[in-house]
């Protein structure tokens, strides 16, 4: 057994490691901080910090090396005598300095990782439920923990989700479940973990330019099954979900359950009409237990396919964790969507402009255009390597105009002409301050009564904007300023 293999709990010796941590955003501190606190020698490699963070590692006696060349970090890497490197997973694989670590035989771990092995800080180790996606792995992450609060489940949500793992596992409130978002890019570098039940919610082109290709990319996002211990739940109508599980390592002892917003057939959970039903969690399942009604909804302004469709596997998840069905129906009464996803921000005179920003990608900017029947369309930025002809290709009739930002317009053009030759096409080039105002003034100018105004740029934000967030308050507040 490795001195790594030894280190399995919070409680293993971990004063004799030597680590390095390379990146040091909110993730890269907390894997510092962990492992100061751990006892171990570290050496952080960054290329950019804030004074803050280098100030914090001054105190706890963490050695740090920012904004060196390249080969001057591969030197004092290869110098410092590391059993392990720990990245941040946005730190894309043919980096330099992690292919150098890679020749040398040095494992590679992510937070996820550590976490793994040190999630009994506080005693008895946590549960993960551990959820991936191309599309609305956030919605359904924030469910599950509504979810199994509503049960008097000790649960949080952490990971991907902007909360890093290592914050919670050291938290003294002792979670009994941690419900785990992972991204691809966490996934791609993730070794061994054992989810209590893993879930993919759906696969579609994201981040090709980050993982090479389509093929490598869902195969990544497959990665979530392998040890599962009780249940894999995938989408039946993404076919690619349960082959990705079907393929996975040591989940065959796991139970399948698939989620559908459709009429669900043994094994499933699904919605029959206005009713969210599960017909895998019973003695019986020729029969169907309700598990709450679309009424349990009625404090959200928009309930679209794709929120229906996030219940139905939030639920499977919750169901697999032994929430029972009263719980899952409290959970959904008290439940608030995220801003910036499929947001309404104003109606007026019978027009409603919606904010999802969120939306960084074709598949998630589908299920806002498949929600509504007209639409002035907002989309561009920065593609991540993806088409947008297939999406514009497939909305085409519901488009009456679109509106394109962002850095990557020619392909959305390009698209646009060849697939929607019929829809008004406008080309906002002022600078990123004005995007929106421009946006809002083109909008208003030609929206009447049915019309819905949809920021969903199947793209990322960061040519113009900070992050979506940003992106979708700049909307917000050009709308309130040009139409209220």
């Amino acid at each position: 057994m490795s001195k790594l293999d030894q280190l399995d709990s919070w409680h293993s010796d971990w004063s004799q490691l030597r680590a390095i941590v390379y990146g040091l955003g909110v993730t890269g501190f907390s894997v510092a901080d962990t492992l100061a606190e751990l006892g171990a020698t570290v050496l952080v490699i960054a290329d950019k910090a804030d004074e803050k963070s280098l100030d914090v590692l001054d105190v706890l006696g963490v050695t740090h090396l920012v904004g060196a060349s390249k080969q001057a970090s591969i030197e004092a890497m290869q110098s410092f005598g590391a059993a392990v490197i720990i990245t941040s997973p946005g730190i894309r694989p043919d980096d330099e300095l992690l292919l150098t670590a890679e020749q040398g035989k040095m494992p590679i771990w992510t937070d996820i990782d550590l976490a793994w092995r040190v999630r009994d800080k506080s005693g008895t180790p946590s549960q993960w439920l551990c959820i991936t996606g191309t599309n609305g792995k956030t919605t359904v992450t924030q469910l599950v923990e509504q979810m199994l609060h509503s049960a008097g489940i000790k649960a949080a949500a952490c990971g991907n989700i902007g909360v890093p793992i290592l914050d919670v596992v050291r938290d003294p409130a002792n979670f009994e479940v941690l419900v785990v978002e992972l991204s691809s890019f966490q996934l791609h570098y993730i070794n061994e973990i054992s989810p209590l039940v893993s879930a993919v919610l759906n696969i579609a082109d994201d981040h090709l330019d980050w993982h090479g290709s389509f093929e490598v990319y869902a195969n990544t996002k497959g990665k979530i099954y392998n040890n599962t211990s009780v249940c894999c739940v995938y989408n039946v109508a993404d076919t690619l979900t349960y082959q990705l599980m079907e393929s996975s390592s040591n989940s065959s002892t796991a139970q399948a359950v698939g989620f559908t917003v459709n009429t669900p057939a043994p094994n499933e959970i699904g919605w029959v009409e206005d009713l969210l039903v599960d017909r895998a969690f019973i003695d019986d399942p020729s029969v169907a237990e309700e598990l709450a009604t679309l009424e349990d909804l009625k404090h959200i302004a928009l309930v679209s396919p794709h929120l229906i469709s996030n219940i139905a596997a939030a639920s499977a998840i919750a169901r697999a964790a032994g929430v029972q069905p009263q719980e899952i129906a409290s959970a959904l009464r008290e439940f608030r969507l995220d801003a910036h996803r499929i947001e309404l921000v104003l109606e007026k005179s019978d027009v409603s402009w919606v904010d999802d920003s969120k939306a960084t990608n074709p598949h998630a900017a589908a299920a806002a255009l498949a929600t509504f029947d007209s639409v002035i369309w907002v989309v561009g930025g920065l593609l991540k390597g993806v088409d947008v002809s297939p999406l514009v290709e497939r909305y085409a009739k519901k488009i009456k105009a679109a509106i394109v930002i962002g850095l990557d317009r020619e392909p959305v053009l390009t698209a646009l002409a060849l697939h929607a030759p019929e829809t008004k096409v406008f080309e906002v080039t002022v600078s990123a301050d004005q995007v929106m105002t421009e946006v809002v003034k083109i909008a208003s100018s030609m929206a009447v009564a049915g019309d819905t105004v949809l920021l969903a740029p199947a793209a990322a934000s960061m040519d113009q904007f900070k992050d979506y967030a940003d992106r979708g308050n700049a909307f917000a507040q050009a709308i309130k300023k040009e139409v209220v």
